[in-house]
């Protein structure tokens, strides 16, 4: 499992492939068209995709001659998500604040969006409550 969070990490470390990735959060796209985007040769470009799609950020797939990718955004959430966890106890007490009890259901009856508002800084002694309960 480490092995693939580093692969994960090293994929992020070049800002062309965090490029493609936030060119893919919209929908799929052919290798030629992400290719369009970038100054870089086709080959280049294409070695960038392989490194994203052995650290299994993105998936592939053929559609006749075309070779079409898409963002598999759960796995980056979820790896990031966990290390801020492992190294930032702060993210635990941020996550438990962000999801809402079950006893408690948004007003406004059907089709009313949840609130987005971010909590407010959280207070040393609520930092220090999360760090001693993750040690």
């Amino acid at each position: 499992m480490q092995e693939a969070v580093s692969d994960i990490f090293s994929a992020l470390a070049h800002p062309t492939r965090r490029q493609i990735l936030q060119d893919l959060r919209d929908g799929e796209l052919a290798a030629g068209d992400i290719a369009a985007r970038f100054q870089a040769s086709g080959p280049t470009i294409s070695r960038h995709l392989s490194v994203l799609k052995a650290a299994g950020l993105v998936t592939e797939r053929r559609d006749s001659n075309r070779i079409l990718y898409s963002l598999v955004g759960e796995r980056l959430a979820l790896s990031v998500g966990d290390f801020l966890s492992s190294v930032c106890p702060e993210q635990i007490v941020l996550r438990s604040i962000r999801k809402p009890s079950k006893k408690s259901k948004p007003s406004g009856g059907k089709g009313a969006k949840a609130s987005t508002a971010k909590p407010a800084a959280m207070k040393p002694a609520t930092v220090k409550a999360a760090k001693a309960a993750t040690a």
